[in-house]
């Protein structure tokens, strides 16, 4: 299929991504004997999100869930993960056997297992016991002097996580794309079934989709990433950069089967199947990161420079009118970073000083200490 580029009005969008990349690489069994920490856990419970591990004002709320069972999760950059009952909040950190309280995917696979993307690596919590599956040793890149590399971006940070329709999980890390088959770990790109021409490397994807044909779509991050929106048919892998964007934020489909892409640089982007378009009907949003069962598309606000707060709130996008929900309404002035709907319709909202916002449809309430 060939792709054409619409050129419309740039809309730009000052957004501000504050951890980005790492990595593991290396063909292992998911749970090596003797080499994975299990650990049984009883967590206390709590009304709020109370922040124990000493996480910062530039700390977030970066990703959450809700598993078959109706609990909610919630990811943070400091304190671990958080599960929501319904009526109290049980904190898991690296004493309940996490390998890192920086946590930046979740996941449910069709068993119900939580998976978790860490900064070190990845876990796997089976509704009794954490159990840790360390990835890192034999990294395709030998090379450490990227200077991503750092104290909150390693190799082997999972930044995102996948489950296809075949059961296959995929895992976005700062060294490359793994697949794991439900045996064992494999770097995608060293799959010999797999055609790249462009050489892509894939080291940095913020957020994974299988979209409605069973395409798999990867936004590039920040650097050694930059390869913009990247797209796996089922045979080759080949890569876009609307107006030469290659840092894209976020990925979301619509109803009509629409591809929403957030933008680092250039602003936000729609594919509708032939071209990649511009979308410039509102100045001064963030990117796309949630569309709720309605259809409607959620967008962040513009983030202030070097602050951690947000220019405007959210913004909810129906097709026609946009709506802006901000201070006034009961939200937070902290930058969002995270929103999903739960299977009651409520929006939730994860935001930077670790924080946690319920929207009901009328009013906010918020979840944090």
């Amino acid at each position: 299929m060939k792709i054409q580029f619409t050129h419309t009005p740039v809309l730009i969008l000052l957004t501000v991504l504050i951890f980005v990349t790492s990595g593991n690489g290396q063909v292992k069994k998911i749970l090596p004997k003797g080499k994975s920490t299990q650990l049984k856990i009883n967590p206390s419970s709590q009304s709020k999100l109370v922040k124990t591990q000493g996480s910062t004002e530039s700390d977030n709320v970066w990703c959450s869930l809700q598993d078959k069972a109706g609990n909610l999760w919630f990811g943070t950059t400091g304190e671990g993960i958080y599960r929501y009952d319904g009526k109290s909040f049980s904190q898991f950190t690296v004493k309940d056997g996490l390998n890192s309280n920086a946590v930046y995917s979740l996941l449910e696979d069709i068993a119900g297992n939580i998976w978790i993307g860490t900064l070190d690596g990845i876990c796997r919590y089976d509704g009794n016991k954490i159990s840790r599956i360390p990835i890192t040793g034999n990294l395709v890149s030998k090379d450490n002097s990227d200077n991503y590399y750092n104290s909150q971006s390693k190799k082997n940070t999972v930044w995102s996580m996948l489950q296809d329709k075949s059961g296959k999980i995929w895992f976005g890390t700062g060294d490359g794309v793994y697949t794991y088959n439900g045996k064992i770990f494999i770097h995608f790109l060293q799959n010999d079934g797999v055609i790249n021409k462009e050489k892509l490397h894939l080291k940095m994807i913020d957020c994974m989709v299988e979209d409605k044909n069973g395409t798999i779509w990867f936004a590039s991050g920040c650097p050694p990433g930059m390869e913009g929106v990247c797209r796996y048919d089922g045979k080759s892998i080949s890569s876009f950069k609307p107006n030469g964007d290659g840092w894209i934020r976020s990925i979301k489909e619509d109803k009509k089967g629409n591809l929403w892409f957030g933008g680092r640089n250039h602003g936000n982007f729609i594919f509708d199947r032939k071209n990649f378009t511009n979308f410039t009907k509102k100045v001064g949003i963030g990117n796309p990161i949630l569309v709720d069962k309605k259809g409607n598309i959620w967008f962040n606000g513009e983030e202030k420079l070097s602050t951690v707060e947000s220019d405007g709130g959210i913004w909810c996008y129906d097709g026609k009118n946009f709506t802006n929900l901000g201070i006034k309404n009961g939200m937070s002035k902290y930058f969002v970073w995270c929103m999903f709907e739960d299977k009651n319709g409520n929006i939730w909202i994860g935001t930077r000083n670790t924080g946690l916002y319920k929207y009901d449809g009328k009013t906010f309430t918020s979840f944090t200490e």
